[in-house]
């Protein structure tokens, strides 16, 4: 407490009283003393001692006693009540200790991590047994393992984990280019009557791969968002090893599967009905299949060698066909030796058969001792036919197509001279039975119609070597092609016959080369892929996909084959009318 009151009647109120009294006697004395020996004015002296005198005067009887206070320890009384400080619910506890932690996640952390780990395992298993152990101890730690694999078998496995959670980043981090891929419509193509647009997506492009081309481009026919692609050289001069990507659209920063081959690879092909079994052509002129369930340290499952039929120079272009009679996996090769190859699977060995030899000239040539030498063609591509199965096409480095059938190994039904210079793709359209395409190295794309082999329905002429050609999976008449320059260029002959709907470059430095394009078959995208390795999605915008309106109060057209076949009919009627227009009418 700071001060205290006592009761003035009480014995220790009377002692204070008297100490106070005699206090007052003894300082008024000390005052006179000093006003008698000072000689000061008695005047001043006396107002001193007037006030003195009323200090240590007593209260004579009948006047009222002065409240006496504390002078040195005064302390009001609100302030001598102890009062607790208010507290609140939330401060009646000490609260538990925070702390602020951030992070971030990036793949190539989860990448190490998951290096440590299999180096980790690795070095587990490399570990050998300490020879003098007793066989009981053996035994024990044989039956800990069997019930810790088995109770692990139970957990899912982290690389499907891993998978899951890598692909979540990635949605993330491409989020605006998945909302375009899915909902994005270019509004501009309704204030332009016959152009279109392409709008680039996601790029894919894998460490090891760059500065190397795109050899080859194949879609997996079960999983719609995933493509192979066949990394190599084109230049002979710059031959290293060969790379087979696999990608996905739900992960375009990393391919789902690689395979590494001792040669570059030149083309590349997935079979249409077990998915996970794909064939590749190398420079070496060897032919490998491999399969993705099993990896075997990205070996092959088969590998053709000069002992089994190999052929002398690159493969060009692979194919797997319909199984035999027998049941029996085969697919069709094409080189520059001039063989198209089949290959048959039987059992736990690969079988060749050459199909045809290209001749390159009707005429023998002569040797320099006399001797009669037969000259090859170089094959560069084939197709079959989407109907018949024993008919297909190939073209040729000189600028031939040449008619060929699996029934006649002799030689072939026919040549057609279709480029002044390599033919790079020929396709039959996967529509109409009668009509195919070629691209070359002369800057042309040609439209051919079977029944009429001397010349070509339509000719585009797009002023760069045409790397590669590919028809629309939608519709009968919508093709794409690449070329030197950079540039896709998408055509609809049912809109314009004469000009590209779409002319657009998709690459960044002037002096990048488009190598292959392929159409998503599910999907309105097509992918291009260059020679520096980077493969590119690219969105149709309507008008290169629209289907033509129908007419009013007319029946509603039904869509299908048929539908497209006559579609195509009627462009090659319009481009025989000005033939038979001089002609005698019956």
């Amino acid at each position: 407490m700071d001060g205290n009151l006592v009761h003035k009647d009480s014995d220790e109120a009377a002692r204070q009283m008297k100490k106070s009294g005699d206090d007052s006697k003894k300082a008024g004395a000390k005052v006179e003393k000093k006003t008698e020996d000072a000689g000061t004015d008695t005047a001043d002296a006396q107002n001193d001692d007037d006030g003195d005198d009323v200090l240590a005067a007593p209260v004579p009887a009948g006047q009222k006693e002065k409240k006496l206070t504390n002078q040195f320890n005064f302390s009001e009384r609100a302030s001598q009540t102890y009062n607790n400080p208010l507290k609140e619910r939330t401060v009646q506890t000490e609260p538990p200790p925070r702390a602020t932690y951030s992070g971030n996640v990036t793949q190539w952390e989860i990448y190490d991590s998951y290096q440590e780990d299999f180096e980790r395992t690795q070095k587990t298993k490399e570990k050998k047994p300490i020879p003098g152990r007793k066989e009981t101890e053996r035994s024990k730690k044989r039956t800990h393992a069997q019930e810790t694999s088995a109770s692990s078998d139970d957990l899912p496995p982290i690389g499907h984990l891993a998978k899951i959670i890598e692909r979540m980043l990635n949605q993330n981090t491409y989020d605006e280019i998945a909302q375009d891929f899915k909902y994005w419509e270019d509004a501009s193509d309704d204030y332009r009557e016959q152009e279109g647009t392409l709008l680039p997506l996601w790029k894919f492009a894998f460490e090891k791969a760059k500065k190397m081309a795109v050899t080859g481009i194949c879609w997996n026919p079960l999983y719609k968002d995933m493509f192979a692609v066949g990394h190599g050289s084109y230049d002979y001069t710059k031959q290293a090893k060969g790379i087979i990507a696999f990608y996905s659209l739900k992960n375009p920063s990393y391919p789902e599967f690689t395979f590494e081959t001792d040669s570059g690879v030149m083309s590349a092909d997935i079979h249409p009905s077990y998915p996970f079994l794909f064939v590749v052509g190398l420079y070496s002129g060897a032919v490998a299949v491999y399969n993705m369930k099993e990896y075997h340290g990205g070996k092959p499952l088969f590998k053709s060698s000069p002992e089994s039929g190999k052929h002398t120079d690159p493969v060009w272009q692979v194919k797997w066909q319909k199984d035999d009679f027998d049941s029996n996996l085969n697919f069709f090769s094409v080189s520059s030796d001039g063989r198209v190859t089949c290959w048959t699977i039987v059992k736990s060995e690969m079988l060749h058969q050459d199909v045809i030899r290209l001749p390159a000239n009707d005429v023998p040539a002569d040797g320099p001792d006399g001797t009669v030498v037969s000259t090859f063609a170089c094959g560069t591509t084939f197709d079959f036919h989407t109907k018949d199965d024993n008919m297909f096409l190939v073209g040729t480095e000189e600028g031939k197509v040449h008619v060929c059938s699996k029934a006649y190994s002799s030689q072939s039904l026919g040549v057609i001279d279709a480029h002044s210079m390599a033919v790079y793709t020929v396709k039959w359209n996967p529509f109409h039975p009668r009509v195919f395409a070629t691209c070359s190295a002369d800057w042309t794309v040609k439209i051919w119609d079977s029944d009429q082999k001397l010349s070509p329905l339509f000719t585009f002429d797009l002023n760069s070597p045409v790397g590669d050609f590919a028809w629309s999976p939608y519709s009968a008449t919508v093709f794409a092609a690449v070329t030197g320059d950079g540039k896709v260029h998408v055509y609809d002959l049912n809109v314009n016959k004469y000009e590209a709907l779409c002319q657009q470059a998709v690459v960044q430095r002037k002096k990048t080369k488009l190598t292959h394009v392929s159409f998503n078959p599910h999907h309105p995208i097509i992918i291009v892929g260059d020679d520096r390795g980077y493969i590119t999605s690219l969105k149709l915008s309507p008008n290169l996909r629209k289907q033509p309106k129908e007419k009013k109060g007319a029946a509603p057209t039904t869509k299908g084959p048929e539908v497209e076949i006559a579609k195509f009919d009627k462009l090659i009627d319009l481009v025989k009318e000005p033939e038979n227009k001089d002609a005698p009418k019956k």
